[in-house]
């Protein structure tokens, strides 16, 4: 999907905001679902480890993102999300070639970390953008690339199993420490997603 400079920055940037605000959307709609019918599943707080796959990033983005959480009690946890692109770079404008994503989560509910969670991530991403330019009747392909580090905040909602199958749906953003004026949205980066996985 080639475009020019202006055209690439037009679209990516309404690409973010449809899918940031599809996904604050869903992620409301199903924690005041949730919070209504929502019933102790009886999972024991000795199964405090989770294995999880973001399969937004897979359908939509080209992108296989797993996450390891480990719940330390019952509102808190910390994990690790580890994102690498495997598709068509062009795909939805993905332009996070690999990412690594620390993270520590509140949770506000009465059951064991589950419900309503605020969390606080880093990031350290690679990424890169292609793009077309003109210069006297002459087509070239220019590939910014860089590697930076960044801080932000996501909200989300978890629901749990009996049989300890789980899956959440979380929105975020955070800002770069560093920026490359090159790079459309340089400071801003995006995290969120449905998760599904399993907790032992």
């Amino acid at each position: 999907m080639k475009k020019n400079r202006f055209g690439y920055i037009i679209l990516s940037k309404i690409t973010a905001m449809r899918i940031f605000l599809t996904s604050t959307i869903l992620l409301f709609s199903f924690i005041s679902c949730y919070s209504q019918t929502d019933t102790d599943a009886g999972i024991t707080d000795l199964e405090k480890n989770e294995l999880r796959v973001n399969v937004i990033s897979f359908i939509a983005f080209s992108g296989l993102e797993a996450d390891y959480e480990y719940l330390f009690s019952e509102e808190a946890s910390f994990g690790v999300s580890l994102l690498t692109r495997i598709g068509n770079p062009d795909d939805l404008d993905l332009i996070r070639n690999f990412s690594i994503t620390p993270y520590y989560r509140q949770y506000f509910s009465r059951r064991y970390a589950r419900g309503f969670f605020v969390e606080g991530f880093g990031m350290i991403l690679r990424r890169e953008e292609t793009f077309l330019n003109f210069f006297n009747g002459t087509e070239s392909e220019e590939v910014q690339r860089e590697t930076n580090v960044a801080l932000g905040i996501s909200v989300g909602g978890k629901f749990l199993t009996k049989g300890g199958f789980v899956a959440e749906v979380f929105t975020g953003i955070g800002r770069t420490l560093s920026s490359d004026d090159d790079f459309f949205f340089s400071n801003i980066i995006a995290r969120g997603g449905i998760s599904l996985g399993y907790r032992f």
